[in-house]
């Protein structure tokens, strides 16, 4: 066979088998999904990947096909246009439906996500850029905030804190005070709810307190397994009058001055937050903390360490003692 008609053959093959991919693609885009229950809801984050919104739908009872549903969705051209909500489905529904619903943003309900670790400033930043919000908050500060909301802390110097990290549904137009009101009372919930399943003979005088403590943490873990550890590290700290000696309270102290990297002079330059100059507990959290990091701290792990580094690949190393400590440094961060 001549170069020539091979190429022919090549094409032609080429194109059968796009046609019995684009048929097949096309017939199960118009097949019913199975759905987990005849009528369900499933919340697609914002800032979700298209990957990732096969896998919310999966998750949450639509059984898409995740590499037909990314195919279909970029033969479109609707990767971009993909709409954070919580969305309704009811049996029927075929893949090419959802998928068209996504891209409409045809929502039972509009959806903010706030994430564990973020700032009061950074959730704030969130909700003043969701669109389906009112925005009633633009200009109050922390404590006019508290306020507005009726919380008991207005006596704090700041807000921080004191919101639940969560995904939080509403209705288009909702005020955003609605929304920090729920997760200031989430907040309390989860806190009052740790607080009352307390290990005994922590350092925690209020429930505050641990607050400050589980912010501390929730900045400090890389790995869940090791929250109870990082914990246990700071209690024992606390307990022999030990500097916590936390980086992230010293970031959180610099404000926007912090260039991005810790450096020698960033430790010594001493601010309220700074846990290097300053003894115990820093005077409010210094980030929204999740439940796990409210539980590890409020139950941390029986441990007598003193000490942790970090291995380089997102977990730890504890050590009881300075020497052994310093062994880890020198092998985990210096290399030698």
């Amino acid at each position: 066979m001549s170069l020539l008609k091979k190429c022919v053959v090549a094409v032609v093959l080429a194109a059968v088998l796009a046609a019995a991919v684009g048929y097949g693609v096309y017939w199960w885009a118009n097949r019913p999904v199975s759905l987990k229950t005849p009528e369900l809801d499933v919340t697609i984050k914002p800032h979700s990947s298209l990957r990732s919104v096969t896998t919310q739908l999966n998750r949450g009872g639509v059984e898409v096909e995740p590499e037909l549903f990314v195919l279909m969705t970029r033969a479109l051209g609707l990767a971009s246009q993909l709409k954070s909500g919580n969305y309704a489905f009811k049996s029927g529904v075929t893949p090419y439906e959802v998928l068209q619903k996504i891209a409409r943003g045809d929502v039972n309900e509009y959806v903010a996500t706030v994430i564990e670790g973020w700032t009061l400033q950074k959730m704030r930043n969130e909700l003043d850029g969701n669109p389906a919000l009112t925005h009633d908050t633009v200009g109050m500060t922390d404590i006019d905030l508290l306020k507005a909301i009726g919380a008991a802390e207005t006596d704090k110097t700041t807000a921080e804190g004191l919101f639940f990290p969560d995904t939080y549904l509403f209705d288009k137009g909702t005020s955003d005070l609605a929304v920090y009101k729920r997760a200031y009372k989430l907040m309390q919930q989860r806190l009052t709810e740790a607080w009352a399943n307390r290990a005994p003979n922590l350092p925690y005088k209020t429930p505050y307190d641990a607050l400050i403590m589980a912010s501390i943490v929730e900045k400090e873990t890389g790995r869940a397994q090791d929250r109870p550890l990082v914990a246990a590290v700071f209690a024992n700290r606390l307990r022999i009058g030990m500097p916590l000696q936390t980086d992230p309270t010293v970031i959180y102290g610099l404000g926007p001055s912090y260039g991005g990297h810790l450096k020698k002079k960033d430790l010594q330059t001493d601010t309220p937050y700074n846990t290097y100059t300053r003894m115990g507990l820093p005077p409010t959290p210094i980030a929204l903390p999740g439940v796990a990091a409210l539980n590890a701290t409020l139950n941390p792990a029986a441990s007598t360490a003193l000490y942790f580094v970090s291995r380089g690949d997102g977990s730890s190393i504890f050590s009881d003692n300075l020497g052994d400590h310093n062994k880890a440094v020198d092998k985990y961060i210096r290399g030698q």
